[in-house]
């Protein structure tokens, strides 16, 4: 079994993202022992890129800083050994058990190279990846490989994807990412998607929990698709409060994780 199923297992799940290396590669450890500590069920860690298509402007502001304080993908698989206790600081590593899944877009991938970037997922403790960038029906080659490696390749449902659903819940790994609204990231006062129509139909063709993310920020937010979905997935906010806060962010972040984990189990 995936360890992403253990993020589901005792009730509905809260996953937090944060932007890898911003405002540092140390900074984004401090950070995410700190979500974990306070409830996160799950962690996406975001791998900095230039042009990152489905992101507002709050996580392209967060990619920027990041590649500007000098994080790379090699950096980013340092910090997953670290959290996983694999680190060269040998005691001093972390040893965190939350599923840790990356977040990207194709384009870093490629240039890493496919069996290359997937044999570093394993050997680092990474469980899965989401790429928004990359169709269902491209998946082909990229998923046999993930699958060698014991890496989730998770798929994104969007609103316009109502014909798609059947087949994209049928393959899925890991769980099914439900993207609330149409455009990019960012926190949207008001949702008015149909998830439930959405989920309903997910549900009718995969057993893998549903997460749903785009735009939640709020507690009552969270309470309500909780209500319909398995999980709840925050991202702008988070790195709104590393933007805010910076080095001294771990407290705050703890502070707002510990609330929409409460939200998200009421």
């Amino acid at each position: 079994m995936s360890n992403i199923a253990n993020a589901f297992a005792n009730g509905k799940a809260f996953i937090g993202f944060v932007t890898g290396g911003d405002p540092s590669i140390e900074k984004s450890a401090e950070f995410i022992r700190a979500m974990a500590d306070a409830g996160a069920d799950l962690i996406e860690i975001g791998i900095p890129f230039s042009d990152p298509i489905a992101e507002g402007k709050v996580i392209q502001e967060a990619n920027i800083r990041a590649l500007n304080a000098g994080a790379t993908i090699e950096k980013l698989f340092g910090l997953v050994e670290f959290l996983r206790g694999k680190g060269s600081s040998g005691t001093q590593s972390v040893s965190l058990n939350v599923p840790l899944v990356f977040l990207t877009y194709l384009n870093p991938v490629f240039h890493y190279g496919y069996e290359r970037f997937f044999s570093r997922c394993q050997q680092s403790g990474v469980d899965g990846i989401i790429i928004p960038d990359l169709p269902f029906e491209e998946q082909g080659e990229l998923c046999n490989i993930a699958i060698a490696h014991s890496v989730d390749l998770i798929s994104l449902i969007a609103p316009t994807s109502e014909e798609r659903i059947a087949a994209i819940a049928r393959n899925a790994k890991g769980f099914l990412y439900i993207v609330s609204s149409m455009g990019v990231t960012g926190e949207r006062g008001e949702i008015k998607t149909d998830l439930a129509s959405i989920i309903a139909s997910v549900r009718a063709h995969s057993a893998l929990p549903v997460a749903v993310g785009f735009g939640i920020h709020t507690s009552e937010q969270a309470t309500d698709i909780a209500r319909l979905a398995d999980g709840v997935i925050v991202g702008s906010a988070i790195v709104k409060l590393v933007a805010e806060h910076g080095d001294k962010a771990a407290v705050p972040l703890a502070r707002y994780v510990s609330a929409m984990k409460a939200a998200v189990r009421t």
